[in-house]
């Protein structure tokens, strides 16, 4: 209530009280009655404040009012925004770690060191066959003879050999013949197949001994002179 609103409010009230004093005076009612009692005017102006006045103070409470309710606004916009930006922010640093830690993990990978593995070793060469032996004598002389024949392609077989050996010079590979035409031409038989020696030269084979006397090169000879002439050694039955 503004203090115009006061003022008449007490107006009235002491002129309501005077009449009821007057009223309850004994000969006074005639009076009472006819006392003029004006009512005084209700106004909502203070006193002593113009129109102007009042509405500059309106509108001065009106625009402190919008001002803190803008300012109360903006705050809590600004808290807003702040919190989001800072949700954001943590959101992107979250993700930034999410992402270095797949690619360091990734990148590990990539760089687990490879498992040596020791170098496949070549396969030993095969180890050489261990050299046949043979025997110093006549079964021998025949065996290593033939295995060399038969790299040779000549033929022959240890039968054929043996049988013609034997006749010839009964296995005695120092043997020699100093009592036919041909030691009488001065080129005796000689070894254990009985062959002279421009013959033995002739049919040489690469590999053996130039020893006429040489078993196994004296029976190589003569079997490959044999092969030339009667197609092989075992065809032999005499003297050749």
């Amino acid at each position: 209530m503004t203090a115009a609103h006061k003022l008449s409010a007490a107006g009235l009230t002491a002129a309501g009280l005077t009449a009821l004093a007057l009223a309850a005076i004994p000969g006074q009612a005639t009076a009472a009655q006819s006392i003029d009692v004006k009512p005084v005017a209700w106004t909502t102006h203070d006193a002593g404040t113009s129109d102007q006045e009042q509405q500059e103070r309106l509108t001065q409470v009106t625009g402190q009012a919008a001002g803190q309710a803008k300012t109360e606004a903006a705050a809590q916009h600004k808290t807003a925004t702040d919190a989001a930006a800072k949700t954001a922010a943590q959101a992107k640093a979250k993700a930034e770690q999410d992402r270095a830690a797949k690619e360091t993990a990734s990148r590990s990978q990539d760089r687990k060191p490879v498992e040596q593995t020791a170098p496949a070793q070549e396969a030993p060469a095969p180890a050489p066959a261990p050299a046949k032996v043979y025997g110093d004598n006549l079964d021998g002389w025949i065996n290593q003879a033939l295995d060399i024949m038969h790299t040779k392609g000549i033929p022959g077989t240890y039968d054929g050999l043996k049988r013609n050996i034997m006749r010839e010079s009964t296995g005695n590979p120092q043997a020699i013949n100093n009592w036919d035409s041909n030691a009488v031409a001065g080129i005796p038989s000689k070894g254990l197949l009985q062959i002279i020696d421009p013959t033995f030269k002739a049919f040489h084979v690469e590999g053996t001994s130039w020893d006429i006397y040489d078993p196994v090169a004296n029976i190589v000879a003569s079997c490959n002179y044999a092969a030339k002439t009667y197609g092989s050694m075992d065809n032999v039955n005499s003297a050749y």
